[in-house]
């Protein structure tokens, strides 16, 4: 897996977002299996201030389960920095799920923030980041992106 890449096709382009498993082996392995039975299939982008975010939030797709737990702190610790994908969680660190965001500014609050926002991967070239660019100003004016 220290190689793997997953790609999303949305609307406006393809995201190529590098995996890190050094940083989150767990998390990395719950993602792909979630790709693979297909979990993000036609949902969307429905957020957009200093991330965009996606998952199955209010698409009445119930989440395979949380994750286990956070790795934040037990893996090569990344920082939530531009273009870093990380699972989104409530104020409880260890309920994480298929939510996830893409960090579009430099975010160091959330790797202390409510016990961190684990760093699963990261957009893997120009290109998808021309993307993920173009999702946050389109979900700001239209709402949710696909």
């Amino acid at each position: 897996m220290a190689s793997e890449k997953l790609r999303m096709q949305t609307e406006l382009g393809a995201i190529i977002l590098q995996l890190r498993p050094d940083s989150a082996p767990i998390t990395c392995e719950y993602i792909v299996k979630a790709v693979k039975d297909g979990l993000y299939n036609g949902k969307s982008f429905y957020r957009s201030d200093f991330v965009i975010q996606c998952g199955l939030h209010g698409s009445g797709v119930e989440p395979p389960g949380n994750l286990p737990t956070n790795e934040t702190k037990s893996g090569t610790v990344i920082s939530n920095g531009p273009g870093t994908c990380a699972i989104a969680h409530w104020d409880v660190p260890d309920c994480g799920n298929t939510e996830f965001f893409i960090n579009v500014q430099k975010n160091a609050h959330l790797d202390e923030a409510y016990g961190g926002y684990c760093v699963f991967a990261q957009v893997a070239d120009d290109a998808s980041w021309k993307t993920v660019s173009a999702i946050a100003e389109a979900v700001k004016s239209k709402g949710k992106v696909a």
